[in-house]
């Protein structure tokens, strides 16, 4: 059972409100690694509209995404081309195209003049107004993630802002994600995205509503992760699970195209500052 958790209290100065919500946050990272989240402050227009940009870069033809592959950016930035990515051993490539993007950095920035892994510029598709919106959404997304930090770092008895630091120059990955319909599927054995854990602190997720995500129990058996409107679905990832010596569960989970037609997400993986 993947719990529901509202977390409008964060958005208040509520102590006992906080309290609530760190507890069921707590509970949920220890004994599933996966919870969703309602009463959050970014509105449902405001998805269905990144959903729509990505839907028109996803539509434009295999050439023109190209022109961003991610293969040819020294930062992992850009298009991933369908079946690029292969997220569980012994399977094919996952069925999907993917666009990754983090903050969008200048030549001229420190680090990356430094030359930090995954620091630089980001590379957008040729569309009017995508770049700025996405930017856009990457800041929103960024701060939602450092509002569910600060609940945990209370859940684990830490400062609220103990995580601040290490997210004031994130490498986190804002992900636009397409699975194709199931008529796309070259092998199969092919699922829609492979069983893996995320390998950030936290990652948040929103989902169309076609379904396909599971979660995987500690009995091992694969539990659907549907969706479920005006909610993200949160999970913890390799990195946040080092951090609390394994207190904090990082989950395995995969996707499957039970639908048999397109699905899109969005994710928001959340990765702290190297040091």
């Amino acid at each position: 059972m993947i719990p529901v958790i509202d977390v409008a209290p964060l958005y208040t100065n509520d102590e006992q409100g906080w309290q609530k919500v760190s507890r069921a946050i707590d509970e949920a990272c220890r004994e599933v690694g996966f919870f969703y989240i309602k009463g959050h402050q970014v509105t449902p227009s405001e998805i269905d509209r990144i959903f729509e940009i990505g839907q028109d870069f996803f539509a434009l033809p295999e050439e023109e995404k190209l022109k961003i592959d991610i293969t040819q950016s020294a930062n992992h930035r850009g298009y991933g081309a369908l079946a690029a990515e292969a997220l569980e051993d012994g399977l094919p490539g996952d069925l999907k195209e993917t666009f990754d993007m983090g903050r969008n950095l200048g030549a001229d920035d420190p680090e990356v003049l430094q030359g930090l892994p995954l620091h630089g510029p980001n590379r957008y598709p040729d569309l009017p107004g995508w770049q700025g919106e996405m930017e856009a959404h990457y800041a929103k997304m960024k701060n939602l993630g450092l509002l569910l930090l600060r609940a945990m770092a209370k859940a684990l008895e830490c400062p609220n802002d103990f995580f601040d630091p290490l997210m004031d120059r994130t490498v986190s990955v804002l992900r636009l994600i397409h699975y194709p319909s199931a008529e796309a599927q070259q092998h199969p054995e092919q699922q829609g995205c492979g069983a893996h854990s995320d390998y950030g602190c936290i990652t948040i997720l929103a989902q169309d509503s076609a379904g396909g995500l599971q979660v995987q129990g500690r009995d091992s058996e694969w539990v659907d992760a549907e969706p479920i409107p005006d909610t993200f679905v949160i999970n913890i990832g390799d990195l946040m699970a080092r951090w609390t010596n394994d207190r904090y569960v990082s989950t395995k989970h995969r996707v499957i195209n039970p639908s048999g037609r397109e699905r899109y997400s969005l994710s928001l993986i959340h990765i702290s500052e190297p040091t």
